[in-house]
């Protein structure tokens, strides 16, 4: 390769590259270029970026279209092949599940090393591992021990030394979800902070709601000097998402390492058996129930109804955001676009198949198909730049001193890894609903992962898997 490389430049001749990407408008965040541009590709690596004419193998002309880095979603709970093929179709190339996470990082790597459609990664999880260790029955989220028993000293030490060496195997972060093991004491949830700032590495967590919830954690991460980031901050605030932003940027201002993130939906969705539920919902009247829906029939719950989906499990919507909200976090500066998607035996959140496109089309171009939520009112929420760096650069930088090979990802250059999202600006939108959760997005063309296209023409490509593993070095 070397020598064919430097005979083309001996002779004179123009290198011809595996893939060219023609007359696309490159939006790269990295650099602030927004312009016309060709990309060459040599493998899974961009090999030149130019205004000259170059010659590849395959082509795709994207005169017309924007060519961003692939997006990064660094909050995503399906990690199987269905969602990776939906995440795909909405632009994402690296998917990576934070919050929730696992007790045994290399098993779950293990179940994927035959490669996937697209990069994936997992945090060591604090829900998980206290489950293991407190011996709950829950499959997906705790429902005994691991969320209403408070742990001895032993165990919370068990807790750390599980945490630890899940780190020391390459998980990429902590993950820790705090409404769901409510049990978990001041000593455990410090431990907790304390791993995370030992072995330098972001801890993820989904607060307890609102104001209290938020300076809980900032408060935890100050006294032990840990990486924070806060999940999905519009629906731990909700009406108070402001002020928490506010706090979230004087932490800053103090030099406190804290991040967050946003989802463009003003519902969440959850198990409904999961404690984060269960202590809310289990004594709430039938008004309160209300904001409560089965998404597989679409009725609001009542006592009746709430008792019986509870016996048989399942997902749940959660209505108790306003769009106001949602758009004061998602044009917020602090804020990655993150989609917590959640996607449970053929049922799920739209954020799964729809949050990147829907950031693009709604709060970007400001425009909807008849079918969506209503326009905006013409307030232009964000550049193009802007959203495309929060879909890329701000996730590839917030982990990359843990897993130094996301320097190579959330950007346009020559070197970095041949991650790309092409997509029609002026079509681009959400198609999902909570009724019909699986539907792609439009405008999305091509995805191309490690130099390999996974979408083509608006189309997935069948039978190939160039995802490669997102992992921490190990020790």
């Amino acid at each position: 390769m070397v020598i064919g490389l430097l005979l083309v430049l001996q002779l004179g001749t123009p290198p011809v590259y595996d893939r060219v990407i023609l007359g696309g408008r490159m939006v790269d965040p990295a650099s602030n270029l927004d312009a016309v541009r060709n990309i060459g590709l040599a493998g899974a690596r961009i090999a030149v970026i130019t205004t000259n004419a170059i010659r590849g193998r395959d082509t795709i002309d994207a005169r017309g279209l924007v060519v961003a880095p692939g997006f990064i979603d660094i909050h995503d709970h399906g990690q199987t092949p269905e969602t990776y093929r939906f995440k795909a179709l909405d632009g994402v190339t690296t998917s990576l599940e934070l919050e929730l996470g696992t007790a045994d990082v290399a098993a779950w790597y293990g179940e994927r090393s035959a490669g996937e459609r697209i990069n994936y990664g997992v945090s060591i999880g604090h829900i998980k591992v206290r489950m293991a260790v407190m011996h709950d029955a829950g499959t997906r989220m705790p429902v005994g021990d691991g969320a209403y028993r408070a742990a001895s000293p032993e165990e919370i030490g068990e807790i750390a030394q599980r945490i630890e060496a899940g780190l020391r195997e390459g998980a990429v972060s902590i993950g820790a979800g705090f409404p769901y093991t409510p049990a978990a004491t001041h000593d455990e949830l410090l431990a907790l902070f304390r791993v995370a700032a030992k072995m330098k590495t972001p801890i993820h967590v989904h607060i307890r709601p609102s104001i209290a919830g938020l300076t809980e954690v900032l408060s935890l991460a100050a006294e032990t000097h840990a990486s924070l980031h806060v999940v999905h901050i519009n629906s731990a605030g909700l009406a108070e998402t402001p002020v928490m932003l506010e706090m979230i940027s004087a932490a800053r201002a103090k030099g406190q390492d804290v991040t967050t993130e946003a989802y463009p939906y003003d519902a969440g969705m959850t198990e409904i058996q999961s404690a984060t539920i269960q202590d809310v919902y289990k004594s709430a009247p039938d008004d309160r129930l209300s904001e409560l829906e089965w998404p597989r029939t679409g009725e609001r719950l009542n006592r009746e109804s709430f008792d019986r989906y509870t016996r048989t499990g399942g997902p749940v919507v959660i209505h108790t955001n306003t769009e106001a909200m949602v758009t004061a976090a998602i044009t917020s500066p602090l804020t990655i676009i993150a989609s917590d998607a959640y996607w449970q035996d053929g049922t799920g959140h739209p954020r799964t198949t729809g949050a990147f496109s829907r950031v693009l089309g709604r709060y970007v171009r400001d425009t909807a198909g008849a079918q969506h939520a209503a326009p905006l009112h013409n307030m232009h929420s964000l550049s193009l730049m802007d959203a495309i760096r929060k879909m890329t650069l701000m996730p590839a930088q917030r982990l990359e001193a843990r897993v130094p090979a996301m320097r190579q990802k959330g950007r346009l250059r020559v070197g970095a890894d041949a991650d790309i999202t092409i997509f029609d600006a002026r079509l681009v939108i959400d198609r999902s609903t909570y009724r019909e959760p699986s539907l792609p997005p439009l405008g999305i063309q091509h995805v191309i992962v490690n130099g390999v296209s996974v979408v083509a023409n608006g189309q997935a490509v069948e039978g190939v898997a160039p995802g490669k593993a997102v992992r921490a070095p190990r020790e």
